[in-house]
């Protein structure tokens, strides 16, 4: 069983006041929570990577109740995205074992959550930014919530570590007038209307 001792978390919360036309009713939020672990697989080739996703759920969990937090509380939260990014000492594929642990954990507090959840993955050292995609949480052809939000950590991933990242958001870009499928026509039954 693989261990993922973890170094670090960060929280980074934006609130968007304005957008170059008229201020909105009430600040859009967005905010993403970051964590550096131990990569078990740096410096090798693994065969078997998936059974190692099981072990991350823990972390998935508590980062998305640290977001959820930072968010203000579950009320409002209609976007959501992951990523994950590798050390030089790793792999891509070791970054896809945040697939089931993040989005699902983000899906599970967040009840009634259809849309697969958006997600960003490569390889980088320390400082290396990423950009977490977002989507809408039971939708993803409402346009006016794909957006993204560039994070990272000046000191890691170090060569041997993995940097997971979760993002939330609430409501659509500022001013989004691109068309598409409105908030409100959404009937989130497969996850894409």
């Amino acid at each position: 069983m693989p261990d993922f001792p973890l170094r670090k978390t960060m929280i980074f919360i934006e609130d968007i006041h304005h957008e170059g036309g008229p201020p909105p009713a009430q600040p859009r939020r967005r905010a993403a929570i970051l964590a550096l672990v131990k990569n078990p697989f740096a410096g090798g080739y693994t065969e078997d990577l998936q059974s190692a996703m099981e072990d991350l759920k823990p972390l998935g969990l508590m980062m998305t109740d640290r977001l959820i937090e930072a968010m203000g509380g579950i009320e409002g939260i209609d976007g959501y995205g992951k990523a994950g990014l590798a050390g030089e000492g790793g792999e891509l594929e070791h970054t896809a074992l945040w697939h089931v642990p993040g989005g699902y954990a983000m899906r599970a507090r967040l009840g009634a959550a259809k849309a697969i959840v958006p997600s960003a993955m490569k390889v980088g050292g320390p400082g290396t930014r990423i950009d977490i995609p977002l989507g809408h949480i039971n939708a993803a052809y409402v346009r006016s919530h794909f957006d993204a939000m560039e994070v990272g950590l000046p000191d890691g991933p170090r060569a041997d570590e993995l940097l997971f990242a979760l993002a939330m958001s609430r409501g659509g870009r500022i001013h989004h007038r691109m068309g598409g499928l409105q908030v409100e026509d959404v009937k989130g039954e497969d996850g894409l209307r």
